[in-house]
């Protein structure tokens, strides 16, 4: 098990094929991907699959992570950055158990993975999409200090782009 951050609260690892039922059972809630243009996974093979062929860690050095109650261990959702080579830029991501909302832990653990990118990567900006109705993802955005840039087409849906460079990081 490969820990990249720690914070208060969580751990910050890499995704492993032994997370496949927790990654499953997060994208089957219709609430948890309402707002991310994914397709529920069938069954759990079908996440084992995803994770037996992501590849983020190998091409680019980095990518979403599981994040992981510290005092128990339970796995909350993931987050992390995501490099997207047709574009040339890297985008914060978070995705938590319904069960796990509205209680800061994207916010803490996205704040982390800023703090890595810029720190760590040497990344000089990171953007966040969201469709134009997740308030609650907006809102984490906004409350990490990215700045509105401009709408696009989010999957057929209007969907906003924030962003933050490195000079202008404010949060942590």
């Amino acid at each position: 098990m490969k820990i990249i951050l720690e914070t208060d609260r969580l751990l910050l690892r890499e995704l492993t094929i032994e997370d496949a039922y927790h990654f499953y059972e997060l994208n089957v809630n219709p609430n948890v991907i309402q707002y991310t243009g994914d397709s529920p996974f069938e069954n759990a093979e079908e996440a084992l699959v995803f994770l037996q062929n992501y590849k983020d860690y190998r091409e680019n050095g980095y990518g979403r992570w599981a994040v992981i109650d510290k005092s128990n261990t339970e796995f909350l959702g993931w987050c992390g950055l995501k490099y997207d080579i047709s574009k040339d830029e890297t985008d914060i991501g978070f995705r938590f158990f319904e069960r796990n909302w509205n209680s800061g832990l994207a916010t803490e653990s996205a704040a982390a993975c800023l703090k890595y990118g810029f720190d760590q990567l040497h990344l000089k900006k990171i953007v966040g999409r969201a469709m134009s109705e997740n308030i609650a993802s907006i809102k984490v955005l906004q409350k990490l200090g990215l700045s509105f840039d401009k709408e696009f087409d989010f999957d057929g849906h209007k969907g906003v782009i924030y962003s933050i460079e490195k000079s202008k990081q404010s949060i942590y």
